[in-house]
């Protein structure tokens, strides 16, 4: 049975959030970037993406963060955007949910191998199931589920939801 947790409206007030604090956290910054992990976190930082260029005059670009999300280890982490291109930046790691911890950790891992600026997290849903070590700075919601119980985000046009399995 499917329980909504989230409306299109309070995802939209979720993202709007998100994006002042990231605005606020680099005030200063000449470009912004956001790493968005594919599936439903590309498609979270393609929303912040759209938010932040509507309330700063600073450059915000979307990177896509590309790992086998069952097995990061193995099949490594690579980005769309060049190592040499997000040196020295700000950088905001995005993903729809944060679960284990695993992927946001091998997406942090990632980058901790160029000089940044500043590497912060963001994700619309901070479950209390952590295997790592592993934060979200800017959160949409935190919920405290059983591991039985999954949650799913589905981004549509005008009908984004969050809701639990």
């Amino acid at each position: 049975m499917e329980h909504t947790i989230l409306s299109h409206v309070q995802i939209k007030h979720k993202i709007e959030r998100i994006a002042y604090q990231i605005y606020e956290a680099n005030v200063f910054e000449e470009e912004i970037i956001i790493a968005g992990i594919e599936g439903g976190g590309i498609n979270f930082a393609k929303k912040i993406v759209a938010t932040l260029k509507k309330i700063t005059e600073s450059k915000i670009t979307l990177c896509k963060v590309m790992m086998d999300k069952r097995n990061p280890l193995k099949s490594g982490v690579s980005t769309s955007m060049e190592e040499k291109e997000f040196i020295n930046k700000s950088v905001v790691i995005v993903d729809d949910v944060l679960n284990s911890g695993t992927t946001l950790i091998y997406g942090v891992h990632h980058f901790l191998k160029t000089p940044l600026k500043q590497l912060k997290t963001a994700v619309l849903v901070n479950r209390n199931h952590k295997k790592y070590p592993v934060k979200a700075d800017y959160k949409g919601i935190s919920l405290s589920t059983s591991l039985q119980e999954h949650v799913n985000v589905r981004f549509e046009k005008q009908n984004d939801c969050v809701y639990l399995d």
